[in-house]
């Protein structure tokens, strides 16, 4: 029953398919020094037969790391755990949140909500397999499963085989009748329970995820939780990590400006172009940095642009900031 160090948990960027790649958390990095990252799900099954340089290399900088894991077989995630442990992640992640139709047809993900006890026997086995923290992702319930009592079942079943800490996505899922994105906004919020989880069983590591989007927020559910993840906020708009890096970590500290942060990735963006990269697999990443800001949106469009054509390189991050760079403003 392996717990993470104090704090470990404070801050996280979510998970998130598509998005959470090795470019972008590279790029939060550099953005968030104390925060924790997950990589995109990735299937125990591709794990096991896939491309792992492609599915699962990352670069060490982008250190603590969490792998997250969709599936159900206890044998397949364990023999997953074996290759994360052997590849260096810091910690395991469980998906048991995700409402998809290919995740629910494939038997995992928030489906696992209405199946405690096999959560429990992937817990275990993964555990079993690993000396690297297992920890899990989950929802507050699904579909009519919608009671406090359930949640807190699933959450002791699953913690009795193994598992510490919980990263709670603080709304049910509805399995039928909405998308992904609609499962993220529609079902109302409730905080009250993530709350209430980690008042009653203290002993957890309890990490509240969903709505959060401000230094405001996150600061408002720390005294009640061990930690906040922040998803899409952060990829919309990347500054809020920093603003969030600065609030959490180092209130002493100014905001570093814009341009700075992005200068810091410049090494990187080279040499992944040295190694036969493309610019646009960065670029898109790079898109919201000056969401709100004087000539946000002329430097979106140039990244956009220009990003994509064959041999760009830094220059076209040079000509995307020029915008930004014709009215004086905070760096805030």
């Amino acid at each position: 029953m392996v717990t993470l160090p104090a704090n470990a948990l404070r801050l996280c960027v979510a998970p998130m398919m598509e998005w959470t790649d090795r470019h972008c958390r590279v790029f939060h990095r550099i953005l968030a020094p104390g925060a924790r990252l997950y990589t995109e799900m990735v299937h125990a099954q591709a794990v096991i037969h896939g491309d792992r340089q492609r599915l699962l290399g990352f670069d060490p900088v982008e250190h603590p790391l969490a792998l997250q894991l969709g599936g159900s077989d206890p044998s397949d995630l364990a023999r997953a755990c074996v290759v994360a442990t052997g590849l260096g992640y810091d910690e395991i992640n469980l998906n048991v949140g995700c409402p998809s139709d290919r995740v629910q047809a494939g038997r995992f993900g928030a489906c696992l909500m209405r199946e405690p006890g096999l959560v429990a026997d992937c817990v275990a086995a993964m555990a079993s397999a690993t000396p690297v923290p297992v920890t899990v992702k989950c929802r507050l319930g699904v579909d009519e499963l919608e009671d406090y009592d359930y949640f807190l079942g699933f959450i002791d079943t699953v913690a009795q085989a193994g598992c510490r800490v919980f990263i709670v996505h603080a709304r049910k899922a509805w399995l039928s009748g909405l998308s992904p994105k609609q499962n993220r906004e529609i079902p109302p919020l409730r905080h009250d329970w993530v709350w209430r989880l980690k008042r009653e069983r203290p002993e957890l590591q309890v990490v509240l995820n969903g709505g959060l989007t401000t230094p405001a927020d996150a600061q408002a559910h720390l005294p009640h939780c061990d930690g906040v993840m922040i998803g899409r906020a952060a990829y919309h708009d990347p500054y809020v990590l920093h603003r969030l890096q600065q609030a959490l970590f180092a209130p002493e500290q100014p905001l570093r400006p814009r341009e700075a942060l992005l200068g810091d990735m410049r090494p990187y963006i080279e040499a992944h172009l040295a190694a036969g990269g493309a610019l646009k697999h960065v670029a898109r990443h790079l898109l919201g940095l000056f969401h709100g800001e004087f000539g946000g949106r002329a430097f979106r469009q140039v990244l956009s642009q220009n990003a994509y054509r064959e041999g760009a390189g830094w220059e076209v991050i040079e000509q995307a900031l020029e915008p930004t760079r014709r009215q004086p403003r905070e760096a805030a």
